[in-house]
C-alpha cells in the first residue's frame, strides 16, 4: 500500500487526505472530484490550498488532469521557513491555518506563514477561535517551551470579513520532532468565560449590543465573564462590513471549550440582529459545554493527530461525542498510519449533571521521528 499509495474518490475531506499524505509520505490519488457537477473539478480555494502545501514542502509532485477531476499528490519533505500566501476568499484563513497547525511542528525549520484573506466567516474557525483553543491543545502535547514561541497573530488593523476579505494573519510555529504523550481524562468544571465581540465597518454600538445579550444568558450560570469589544472602521477594517462573537470557556484543569458566530456576509442571506447573534452564540457555548470533553469539537482531529504522532507510549484523551469530520479523520489515520484507537463510551452517572456521553480515546503513538527516518 505504501509503495502504490492510496486512492480515494470524491471531493470530501480533501484537506485531511493531503495533510496526512504529507505527514506519512504516502502518495495519494483522488479521482471523480465533482465529476457529475455542472462545474466539475477542483474549486479555487482547493487549488489555493494545494499551492500552499507546495510552498511549505520541498520536492512535492502535483498532477491534475485537464478537467480538474483527478488529483495525484506525491508529497515531498516538510521544509517550513518563511511563507507568504494569498488565500482564496471563498474560504477563510482558518481553513488554511488548521492544516498548518497540524504540519507546523514537524517542519525542517521553524515556520513563519503570512496568510492574507478573509479572517472571519460563517464556515471555518476564525483566527480568534484557533488562537484561544488550538494553541493550548498543542501546548499540552509539548509543542512549546523555553526558547520557543507559538503565536497566531492578527493585525487588527486588517481584520477582513467575508466576502471581501482584506485581513492578514502571521502564524509562527517551532519545530518539535517528538510529541509527548498526554493523559487528558478529567476536564474539570468551568471557572471562567472570555470572549471577543468584533465589528468592522458598522456602528461601534454593535459590539456592546452583542456583549449585553450574550451576558444575559451566561450570567445565569457564572459570574466570571469578560467579553472584550474590538471595533475597527475605515481603511483599517478590511473590505466588507460585519460583526461577530467568539466565546471561550476555561475549566479548572486548563481545558478550553469554544463557540463562535458571525453575521451573514453582505448581500448574502437574511441579515441577523446583534442581539440574536449574541444569544445564539451563548447557547452554542452552553451546548459545547454540555457535550464536554477535554478538547472541543473543532479541535478533536488536531488532538487525535498529535496522539498518533506522539512518542511510542499510551495517550488518553476524553472527548465529547465525535463529530462526523472526526470520525472520517480516524478512518484516514488508519489508512495512512495503520493506527487504530481504543474507544470507550462513558455515560454520565445518574446523580451527576455532566451532560451527554463522553468518549475516551486511547492509542499508542507511532512516533513521527520513526516516520521521518523512513522518508529520508
Amino acid at each position: 500500500m505504501a509503495s502504490h499509495g492510496l486512492t480515494y474518490e470524491g471531493c470530501n475531506f480533501l484537506r485531511q487526505r493531503l495533510v496526512l499524505s504529507t505527514l506519512s509520505g504516502k502518495r495519494v490519488k483522488i479521482k471523480n472530484i465533482r465529476s457529475k457537477d455542472d462545474e466539475p473539478g477542483l474549486r479555487d480555494f482547493e487549488a489555493s490550498f494545494i499551492r500552499l502545501l507546495d510552498k511549505v514542502t520541498n520536492g512535492s509532485t502535483i498532477e491534475i488532469n485537464q478537467t480538474g477531476t483527478v488529483l495525484v499528490y506525491q508529497p515531498g519533505l516538510l521544509y517550513g521557513g518563511t511563507v507568504e500566501h494569498d488565500c482564496n476568499p471563498q474560504r477563510s484563513v482558518g481553513y488554511y491555518l488548521e492544516a498548518l497547525l497540524m504540519l507546523g511542528p514537524f517542519m525542517k525549520s521553524p515556520l513563519k506563514a503570512t496568510l492574507r484573506g478573509v479572517t472571519n466567516d460563517l464556515t471555518d474557525p476564525t483566527v480568534d477561535l484557533l488562537k484561544s483553543t488550538a494553541l493550548p491543545v498543542m501546548k499540552k502535547f509539548g509543542i512549546d517551551g523555553e526558547g520557543f514561541d507559538i503565536k497566531v497573530r492578527t493585525s487588527w488593523y486588517s481584520r477582513g470579513m467575508a466576502p471581501g476579505g482584506g485581513g492578514e494573519v502571521v502564524f509562527t510555529c517551532p519545530v518539535r520532532k517528538t510529541v509527548r504523550p498526554v493523559q487528558l481524562t478529567d476536564p474539570g468544571k468551568i471557572k471562567r468565560i472570555r470572549g471577543v465581540a468584533y465589528s468592522v465597518r458598522v456602528s461601534p454600538q454593535m459590539g456592546n449590543r452583542i456583549v449585553e445579550s450574550a451576558r444575559g444568558i451566561l450570567n445565569q450560570f457564572l459570574p466570571d465573564i469578560y467579553i472584550y469589544t474590538d471595533h475597527m472602521k475605515g481603511a483599517n477594517s478590511g473590505k466588507s462590513p460585519g460583526f461577530g462573537l467568539t466565546l471561550v470557556a476555561e475549566t479548572l484543569n486548563g481545558c478550553f471549550l469554544s463557540a463562535e458566530m458571525s453575521s451573514t456576509p453582505q448581500g448574502q442571506g437574511d441579515p441577523i440582529l446583534p442581539e440574536d447573534l449574541g444569544r445564539n452564540c451563548a447557547k452554542l457555548l452552553l451546548e459545547e459545554i454540555y457535550r464536554g470533553g477535554c478538547v472541543d469539537s473543532s479541535n478533536q482531529s488536531l488532538a487525535l493527530l498529535l496522539m498518533t504522532l506522539g512518542q511510542q507510549d499510551v495517550s488518553k484523551v476524553l472527548l465529547g461525542p465525535l463529530s462526523p469530520y472526526t470520525i472520517e479523520f480516524l478512518r484516514h489515520i488508519r489508512d495512512f498510519f495503520q493506527i487504530m484507537f481504543k474507544i470507550e463510551v462513558q455515560k454520565p452517572l445518574e446523580d451527576e449533571r455532566k451532560g451527554g456521553d463522553k468518549v475516551l480515546m486511547t492509542c499508542v503513538g507511532v512516533g513521527y521521528s520513526n516516520i521521518s527516518k523512513t522518508l529520508k
